[in-house]
């Protein structure tokens, strides 16, 4: 595709976004120019950044554990509506399950994390949580932004960056520092603009099925500096492939999380965790767009997500 081409589908892709935040739906200019614009849409390609979920998932031990059952299966409600006469009626239904905020990937509210028992903003942490309802002050994971749902993404393939274009993993304990960011962002030759979301690859995702090595008691990612990159350059989201975000152990000196309390707390920029950016470095796509839908839960500290990359 000419870099002209590219530049028509992503101003099309771009709508999307517009669209998302309008409160009632746009008027069509004829159905000529819907069709196009779904044409242009449905030739993407698209890369689904989720892994599958199962019970031998990782999850860190600081959060709820996984669990999926279904409270009525096709057998149980065949016995009840199936023996009627002329019907086989059956349904699953019921689907059980648990797991706090963290799937494949996941995405932190802006208050899942405080400083000092202040959220963003200045909100008292502990009046916002005063209820049952999660998490007050616009800040649960129902008040993810509407133009956030679409929206313009650079890819920063930092570990093959630094393995010199190999596919490799980052070792565990790098710290991915605002040079390493901005080196990479050259290398590629694309540019990280105020308001795009980001994500970051280590290269951890390669050991999502090995449980001890993707839990393992170090992981790459971002540190303090690297998050000052991020936060200089105007992101609203960003987001790795590890179980944390941030490198593991996050500790720097005595304070801990400090890159979620930078982003989330300090700064309003929402993180995903755990999201499978392998095809990405594969296919070599650098700019893109995210689509990103959360749960719309009340008061929640994040959200599982089923997260695509639509690209020329």
């Amino acid at each position: 595709m000419s870099d002209h081409s590219r530049r028509q589908w992503l101003t099309a892709a771009g709508t999307l976004a517009a669209a998302a935040a309008l409160s009632s739906p746009a008027r069509a200019e004829g159905a000529a120019g819907v069709d196009d614009f779904v044409h242009t849409v449905k030739g993407a390609r698209v890369f689904d950044l989720s892994f599958v979920w199962t019970e031998q998932s990782p999850v860190l031990g600081l959060n709820p554990p996984y669990a999926f059952a279904l409270n009525r299966t096709h057998k149980m409600t065949h016995e009840f509506f199936g023996q009627a006469p002329g019907s086989q009626l059956s349904w699953a239904s019921d689907i059980m399950y648990f797991s706090g905020q963290h799937g494949s990937p996941t995405i932190d509210a802006i208050g899942h994390i405080g400083r000092n028992l202040r959220l963003h903003g200045g909100v008292d942490a502990l009046a916002a949580t005063s209820t049952p309802g999660g998490i007050g002050a616009d800040l649960g994971i129902e008040a993810f932004p509407a133009d956030l749902l679409v929206n313009r993404v650079v890819f920063l393939d930092v570990a093959r960056h630094v393995a010199g274009g190999r596919p490799d993993p980052l070792p565990g304990d790098f710290e991915i520092k605002g040079e390493h960011l901005e080196a990479t962002m050259r290398a590629q030759g694309v540019e990280v603009r105020r308001g795009d979301s980001l994500l970051i690859r280590t290269g951890f995702g390669q050991f999502f099925t090995q449980r001890d090595k993707y839990l393992g008691a170090q992981s790459p990612g971002p540190g303090p500096d690297g998050a000052r990159w991020i936060i200089a350059k105007g992101v609203r989201l960003a987001g790795d492939d590890t179980a944390t975000f941030e490198r593991r152990p996050a500790a720097y000196g005595k304070e801990l999380f400090s890159v979620h309390m930078m982003l989330l707390a300090d700064s309003g920029i929402y993180i995903v965790e755990t999201a499978n950016l392998e095809p990405l470095s594969d296919a070599r796509v650098y700019v893109a767009v995210l689509v990103m839908t959360p749960l719309k839960i009340q008061g929640a500290t994040g959200s599982p997500l089923r997260t695509i990359v639509l690209a020329p």
